[in-house]
């Protein structure tokens, strides 16, 4: 099917409160993110990732880094406006998800996350995502990918909050 031809699939958004600092939080994010992002069970190297590291610049790399070194590449930093914002490229939606191996699945294309930190006062701010370009996907997977990123994305937060506040 032609991309001009495919269905628009609206982008998942999520959006969770953190009891601290916009700065703080968005520090968190993207300084701490291999302290509380659940590997195991959302990345690529699932109990072989050793690192999740940030480039904080644009053009920077978010990439996770298994124990033997082996790096992959989770996308690219498009916008870097701290600590308001930072998008990037999504390539695991390249990735067969459920393989044994790293492997592109012919079906997968970049997708985009967006993550805003608004600060609602001194010790309070909403962290919202966006997680768009699901129409660059298969009919089949735009139709399979969304509801599991929403269920994801959920989770990730949640742990993030988590770590921001302390518990």
């Amino acid at each position: 099917m032609a991309e001009a031809e495919r269905e628009a699939v609206p982008p998942v958004h999520r959006s969770v409160l953190v009891r601290s600092d916009r700065d703080h939080v968005f520090d968190v994010f993207v300084r701490e993110i291999g302290q509380w992002w659940p590997t195991s069970s959302h990345s690529l190297g699932a109990d072989e990732v050793v690192a999740v590291t940030v480039e904080r610049h644009v053009g920077g790399r978010v990439y996770e880094t298994d124990a033997d070194g082996t790096e992959c590449s989770w996308g690219k930093i498009l916008v870097w406006e701290p600590p308001e914002r930072f998008a990037m490229t999504w390539e695991s939606t390249r990735y067969e998800h459920g393989a044994p191996e790293r492997r592109l699945s012919p079906e997968g294309a970049v997708t985009e996350v967006e993550l805003r930190f608004l600060a609602l006062g001194p010790a309070l701010t909403r962290v919202e995502l966006e997680h768009r370009g699901w129409e660059r996907l298969s009919p089949d997977l735009a139709r399979r990918y969304p509801g599991s990123y929403t269920a994801g994305w959920s989770l990730i937060l949640d742990r993030m909050v988590a770590h921001a506040e302390g518990r």
